[in-house]
């Protein structure tokens, strides 16, 4: 008889953003004439930039002819792309980086989770808390976490790391000895984010303890703040203990077309074995790589033109963080973030818990957020909203938020 992978058997009700799609579409069913206005989910709703898009139909149209045709891709992407990656995230920050240290793929989402087969299952995970699920939860179907308490919200065998006001909200260095450490910066979900020396110190921590960086950088096309670091090889031996993760969901657009890359510098190692190597030996073994399509449409992002389109993106999206975190907390509401990402984190009110709160604000406002305690215990009091919407929608939004103080 076969057998199945019971760790999945320990996985706590759905998925977060499972759970609130399931809420919001039957409230809708339960009240079709009410306008119901999504700031839930990380989902961006500009559409492509015009040069992306030409870029796009460019490669369509090679397709069509045998010359120009395009099968399976490289293993670790196009050299294009990848030059590109390099050139445009790197070495314009001063930054030393080879080509065959970039690994294109679908998404960081998928990475994060995909990254850990190439390490051992006795590894013990530090997270912030809160944080982004998929970190805790791929841990959790591979086997590396332990038993989980539903009183406390925590898994026995995970370091939490509280991302606390009084820390403004981003982790500090554990007591306890991790193998692997998970840092998101810009932060998903509080939207905190740290100096170069404050990351500094966790690089530092990493190579003296031995322990291993994941790094996510989603967000990094988010940050205006001169002394907040946009990848963390701008520290001093982060090439020893760092995996770098990058979307290009959230600066370019392409939640729907699905592009990332990872960062694995073959300077990092556990004891002779290169992790370059083994990460090399997966993606070649179970990803047939992006489109060839969308590796061109990746390309154009690092354009004069395509820079200059999506740096109005940003704007606008950072102009929607503005309008929200400015209009709550005018109307009294406890805000953070919206400075270096497009989230805003905020304490509920009247002694709500999040989900209280998820179901007061979608039943009295008709607006959808993230309730924090679906990211960590930590989380529990805290309401995430998102920046992605329509500027119209946003507005409207938070003049509706506003009317739940009184």
């Amino acid at each position: 008889m076969f057998k199945i992978n019971e760790n999945y058997l320990k996985l706590p009700g759905s998925y977060l953003f499972s759970t609130v799609g399931r809420k919001e579409r039957e409230y809708k069913e339960a009240h079709p004439e009410k306008k119901v206005i999504k700031l839930s989910i990380g989902d961006v709703t500009q559409p492509i930039a015009p040069s992306i898009i030409e870029a796009m139909h460019k490669a369509v149209d090679e397709m069509g002819h045998a010359e120009t045709f395009h099968g399976y891709a490289p293993d670790l992407g196009y050299e294009f792309l990848r030059s590109a990656i390099v050139n445009g995230d790197y070495k314009a920050r001063g930054i030393d980086m080879d080509i065959d240290e970039i690994f294109v793929s679908d998404g960081a989402k998928c990475d994060s989770g995909n990254i850990q087969e190439i390490l051992g299952l006795d590894n013990v995970i530090a997270v912030g808390d809160p944080v982004y699920p998929v970190y805790v939860d791929s841990n959790v179907m591979a086997g590396r976490t332990g038993t989980y308490n539903a009183d406390t919200g925590m898994w026995s065998n995970v370091i939490y790391m509280p991302c606390l006001e009084e820390n403004g909200f981003a982790p500090t260095i554990p007591e306890q000895t991790p193998d692997i450490i998970y840092l998101c910066f810009p932060n998903n979900p509080t939207g905190a984010a740290i100096t170069r020396p404050e990351l500094q110190k966790w690089v530092d921590y990493a190579n003296e303890k031995k322990a291993l960086i994941i790094y996510d950088a989603a967000y990094e096309a988010y940050i205006s703040e001169k002394d907040v670091p946009h990848s963390i090889y701008e520290c001093d031996g982060a090439k020893t203990c760092a995996i770098e993760l990058r979307s290009f969901s959230k600066n370019a657009g392409f939640t729907g077309v699905r592009l990332g890359f990872t960062v694995v510098p073959k300077e990092l190692k556990c004891g002779d074995v290169s992790l370059n190597a083994l990460w090399a030996r997966r993606h070649g073994t179970k990803y047939n790589g992006a489109p060839y399509i969308v590796q061109r449409a990746g390309e154009a992002v690092y354009s004069e033109a395509g820079k200059a389109e999506l740096a109005g993106q940003v704007a606008y999206y950072m102009n929607n963080a503005k309008v929200i975190k400015e209009g709550l907390a005018e109307a009294g509401f406890s805000v953070s973030g919206g400075v270096n990402a497009p989230y805003i984190w905020l304490k509920t009110i009247d002694g709500m818990s999040s989900w209280e709160f998820f179901d007061y604000v979608l039943e009295n406002a008709g607006v959808v957020g993230t309730p924090g305690s679906g990211f960590g215990p930590s989380g529990e009091g805290y309401f995430r909203l998102t920046a992605f919407g329509t500027y119209e929608n946003t507005v409207e939004a938070i003049e509706r938020m506003k009317k739940l103080i009184k």
